[in-house]
């Protein structure tokens, strides 16, 4: 009888593709309600100059909720929404491309670490200029200007649905930098996220594979899956953190060079300037992490083809 300490793992041909995308969007939009504040915070704590507007993460968040609120958590959001598609196209790529990757190896870190760079490559040639936008949505706020635009009026305004802001920043983008402005910071996503989504599924692997060898075999394996996403995220996060915080400057200061960029930045603040953000990136990583992980699983257990799902332990 087959060990139910072995994590056995969903693939692509393995699922009905219907059920996949609709439970999948489903998920997607719940997740990034839910973290989408510690975002936000997370982008202006790495924009903001030493501590001139924020102390850290839970400053920023008591700051932001009595200046705007609760919708001055979500500035952008809308805009943000789109990145739905982007997630569809990032968990797409990365079945298909472990599936064309077990043709030549069968190390499941060789096909995790593949197909999760290729994935984030994909989805962040979409994302890029839907987060350009979201940014600076995000740094609106009431007194000190932060970031390059500003919309017209008061920022205070209608918070989460403010259509007209997002016409006036498209059209501030347009004007400063042209079309290319909205891939402004591109190779700095892709130094960031590449690396972050090639490690993050191998480390998410090792854990869940540790974790079951340490636990009884009666231990659902959902349990180590819901501990190991984020084991991994906070393991990624670390490693891709000063990437990060480059990456958010470039595109919401209007910088046209990333070494440029870390040199300002090690000059102004020194190496603990390359961790800004990471405690919010970490907060919102670790619950997210949690529902996306048990979510994508028991997404996919959800849409396993009939013939299979007998076939399967838990």
């Amino acid at each position: 009888m087959e060990d139910k300490r072995n994590i056995q793992i969903i693939e692509w041909e393995h699922l009905d593709k219907k059920k996949f995308y609709v439970f999948g969007v489903a998920m997607t939009m719940m997740i990034r309600v839910s973290v989408y504040p510690f975002t936000l915070i997370r982008t202006r704590l790495q924009v903001q100059k030493g501590r001139s507007l924020y102390h850290g993460t839970f400053d920023a968040f008591i700051k932001i909720l009595r200046a705007d609120g609760v919708t001055g958590l979500y500035r952008g959001f809308l805009v943000n929404t789109f990145t739905l598609i982007s997630g569809q196209c990032y968990v797409t790529t990365y079945e298909l491309t472990r599936k064309f990757v077990a043709d030549y190896s069968q190390s499941n870190t060789v096909k995790s670490l593949v197909a999760g760079g290729s994935a984030s490559l994909v989805a962040q040639s979409i994302t890029v200029p839907i987060d350009v936008v979201s940014q600076h949505l995000m740094m609106q706020r009431k007194g000190e200007k932060m970031g390059r635009f500003q919309v017209r009026g008061s920022p205070e305004g209608h918070g989460v649905v403010a259509f007209g802001q997002t016409k006036d920043i498209i059209r501030q983008i347009l004007r400063a930098d042209g079309l290319r402005g909205f891939y402004r910071g591109y190779v700095a996503s892709l130094l960031t996220y590449i690396p972050n989504s090639a490690v993050w599924w191998p480390f998410y692997h090792f854990y869940a594979e540790q974790l079951s060898s340490l636990c009884p075999k009666e231990c659902p394996h959902i349990v180590f899956q819901a501990i190991s996403g984020p084991l991994a995220a906070a393991t990624a996060s670390i490693l891709t953190n000063p990437m990060d915080v480059i990456r958010t400057r470039v595109q919401v200061e209007g910088k046209n060079s990333i070494i440029l960029t870390f040199r300002q930045l090690m000059a102004e603040e020194g190496p603990w300037g390359l961790m800004k953000g990471l405690s919010a990136r970490i907060i919102s990583a670790t619950p997210s992490t949690i529902v996306i992980v048990v979510g994508y699983e028991s997404l996919k257990k959800l849409s396993l083809r009939p013939e299979l799902v007998d076939s399967r332990h838990w």
